[in-house]
C-alpha cells in the first residue's frame, strides 16, 4: 500500500512540476508570437530548441555562408519540423488531459494512470528521436566550417538568453 501512495505522489508532483515548468518558461520568456521563421525565443533545451537552431540556421544564412542550394533543402527539414512540433504539442496535451480524466475520482485505476504516464512518455521519446533525424539531415547539409559557424552563433545567442534570464530572476535577499 505504501509503494501504491508513493507512486501517485511521484506521478502527480511529475506532472505538476512539468506543468509548473512550462507556465514559467512561458512567463519568463513573454512567449512573443512571429512570423514562421521567428520562433517564440530561445526556450531552453527542448524539443522547440532543435527547432529553433535550425530556423537560426535559416536565420543566419549569410553569416554562415549557406548557398542557395543548402538553403533550398534545409527549408522542406525545418517546415517538417515545425509541422512535428505543432503535432507533438497538441499531442502531449490530449495524452495530458486523459490523464487528468483518469485520476479525477478519488479512487481512480492506478493501472490506468500509469498508462497514461507512460503514453505521454512515449510520445515525448519519440517525437525527440524524429527532430534529432531532422536535425542530423541538416547538418549532413552543412560543411564542417559552417556547422563550427553555426555552433558559434548557437553559443552567443544561448549565453545571452542565460544572461537575460538572470536579470530577470528576482535577486535573492540577505538576511
Amino acid at each position: 500500500m505504501k509503494r501504491v501512495i508513493i507512486l501517485i505522489c511521484m506521478l502527480l508532483v511529475s506532472i505538476g512540476n512539468a506543468q509548473m515548468m512550462d507556465m514559467k518558461k512561458d512567463q519568463m520568456m513573454g512567449h512573443q508570437h512571429g512570423d514562421m521563421m521567428m520562433k517564440d525565443g530561445m526556450r531552453g533545451m527542448n524539443m522547440d530548441m532543435m527547432d529553433d537552431n535550425i530556423g537560426m540556421c535559416l536565420e543566419n544564412a549569410e553569416k554562415i555562408g549557406l548557398t542557395e542550394e543548402q538553403k533550398s533543402k534545409i527549408i522542406p527539414i525545418h517546415r517538417e519540423m515545425m509541422k512535428l512540433n505543432a503535432r507533438f504539442k497538441a499531442d502531449i496535451k490530449i495524452a495530458e488531459i486523459e490523464l487528468m480524466e483518469v485520476m479525477e475520482p478519488k479512487d481512480f485505476d492506478l493501472d490506468k494512470a500509469i498508462l497514461a504516464t507512460k503514453k505521454i512518455s512515449d510520445i515525448r521519446s519519440s517525437h525527440h528521436i524524429e527532430m534529432l533525424k531532422a536535425m542530423k539531415k541538416v547538418r549532413t547539409i552543412l560543411t564542417d566550417e559552417q556547422y563550427k559557424k553555426m555552433r558559434d552563433i548557437m553559443m552567443s545567442k544561448k549565453s545571452m538568453m542565460k544572461d537575460k534570464t538572470k536579470k530577470m530572476m528576482p535577486k535573492k535577499e540577505k538576511k
